[in-house]
C-alpha cells in the first residue's frame, strides 16, 4: 500500500469520530448509559453517520465525561445534564477543544493514555443511594409508575446496570417486600408495580444493541442458557444476570420462570451452551438431582461430546454442593465466572 493511500486512511479515520461502543470503553459506562442520556437529556453526538450511526467527535466526549463527572459525585442527572450542556455551549473548561471530528489516539496494552488535566469522578456516597431508595419507594407506594419508571432510568444511566441492581433496586424491592409483610395484605399492588417496572428497566438492558464482538472473543461463544427451575417464579434476579450479560455482548437464551427440567436439558442439547444457570430463589424449588442431570446432559456428535458448566444462583441453593457448579454469590462475581469459563472455552481449553 502506497503512502498517500495510508495518508487517505488516517484522514478517514480522523473523520469518523468515535462510535458509541468505543467511546463507552473509554469512559468505563455502558453503551445503554450513553443511549439513555441521548434519549432523556439531549446529550447525543452532534453528527450521525448514514443508517443514524452516532459518532462521538472530542467536544461531544467531553460532554459525557462532565455528565458522569457530575452524576457520580450525587448531582441528579437532569441537573448534571444540563450543566454540561450549558460547559459545551459556552466553550468553557478542560479539555473542550475545537471540534475537528478527530478519533483519539487508540489506547496501546500497558500503555496509560494521556488525559485531560484530572477531574476525578467521585465515587458515590452511600447518601446517594439512600435517597434513591427513598425516592423510588416513596413513588411506588403513591403507584406513581412514570415516576417509578424515570427514576429506575436515571439509577441505571448514573452509575451501570450492576451498581443500580445491588444498591437500589434489590435494597427497594426488599423494603417494600417487609412493608407488605407488616401490613398484612396492604400493599400488594406497590410491590407488583415496582416489580414490574424493574422487569421492564432490565428489559431493556437486556435487548440494547450492542457492537458485534470479534470471533475471537468470550462473547463471540454459543448461547449460554438461563431458567428458574421448576417451581421457580421469582426470576428477577436472572432477569437481571441476563440484562448485565446483554450489555457485555453474551448471547444467551433466556427462559424465564418455572422450566420444566426436561425443557432445560432439551435447550442444552440444541444449542451446547458454555454455562447453564439454574436460579432458585427458595429451598423448596431447588434440587440436587435437577442441577446433576443438567451437569450431565451432553450434547454433540459421538467422539465429540460437550457438557455445560452449571452455576447455580439464589439462596435456594444453600446446602449440599453439586461437584463442579458455580456458585455466585453476586451479580458481579456471576459475571466474573461466566467470563472466566467463556475465556477457557475460546482458548480451547477442556472443562
Amino acid at each position: 500500500m502506497s503512502e498517500g493511500q495510508h495518508r487517505g486512511q488516517d484522514s478517514e479515520s480522523a473523520r469518523t469520530g468515535l462510535t458509541t461502543g468505543a467511546l463507552a470503553r473509554r469512559l468505563g459506562v455502558s453503551p445503554t448509559t450513553l443511549r439513555t442520556w441521548d434519549r432523556r437529556y439531549g446529550l447525543g453526538p452532534a453528527r450521525r453517520d448514514a443508517g443514524h450511526h452516532r459518532r462521538w467527535s472530542e467536544r461531544d466526549v467531553a460532554m459525557v465525561e462532565e455528565m458522569g463527572r457530575l452524576t457520580s459525585s450525587g448531582v441528579p442527572p437532569a441537573e448534571a445534564a444540563r450543566a454540561a450542556l450549558k460547559l459545551l455551549e459556552s466553550g468553557s473548561g478542560a479539555g473542550l477543544a475545537p471540534d475537528t471530528g478527530a478519533e483519539p489516539a487508540p489506547v496501546r496494552a500497558g500503555v496509560p493514555r494521556q488525559r485531560r488535566p484530572a477531574r476525578p469522578a467521585a465515587t458515590p456516597s452511600p447518601d446517594t443511594f439512600v435517597r434513591r431508595r427513598r425516592g423510588l419507594s416513596r413513588a411506588a407506594v403513591r403507584l406513581d409508575a412514570p415516576a417509578v419508571q424515570d427514576l429506575l432510568d436515571d439509577a441505571v444511566a448514573s452509575h451501570s446496570l450492576i451498581t443500580a441492581w445491588q444498591e437500589v433496586m434489590v435494597p427497594t424491592l426488599h423494603a417494600v417486600g417487609r412493608k407488605w409483610e407488616e401490613a398484612g395484605d396492604r400493599y400488594v399492588e406497590v410491590e407488583h408495580l415496582l416489580s414490574w417496572h424493574v422487569s421492564r428497566t432490565l428489559h431493556r438492558c437486556a435487548t440494547a444493541p450492542v457492537a458485534e464482538a470479534p470471533p475471537s472473543s468470550p462473547a463471540a461463544n454459543t448461547p449460554l442458557v438461563l431458567a428458574c427451575v421448576p417451581g421457580e417464579q421469582h426470576s428477577l434476579p436472572l432477569e437481571a444476570l441476563s440484562a448485565a450479560l446483554g450489555e457485555l455482548g453474551f448471547p444467551q437464551r433466556m427462559f424465564g420462570a418455572a422450566v420444566p427440567v426436561e425443557a432445560v436439558a432439551a435447550a442444552v442439547r440444541r444449542t451446547g451452551p458454555p454455562v447453564v444457570v439454574l436460579w432458585a430463589q427458595a429451598r423448596s424449588t431447588a434440587s440436587v438431582p435437577l442441577a446433576r442431570h443438567i451437569a450431565d446432559t451432553r450434547w454433540g456428535v459421538r467422539g465429540a461430546r460437550g457438557r455445560p458448566v452449571v452455576m447455580l444462583g439464589g439462596p435456594g441453593w444453600a446446602g449440599p454442593a453439586v461437584r463442579g457448579a458455580l456458585r455466585p454469590t453476586s451479580l458481579r462475581e456471576a459475571l466474573t465466572q461466566i467470563g472466566r469459563v467463556c475465556g477457557e472455552t475460546t482458548t480451547g481449553r477442556g472443562r
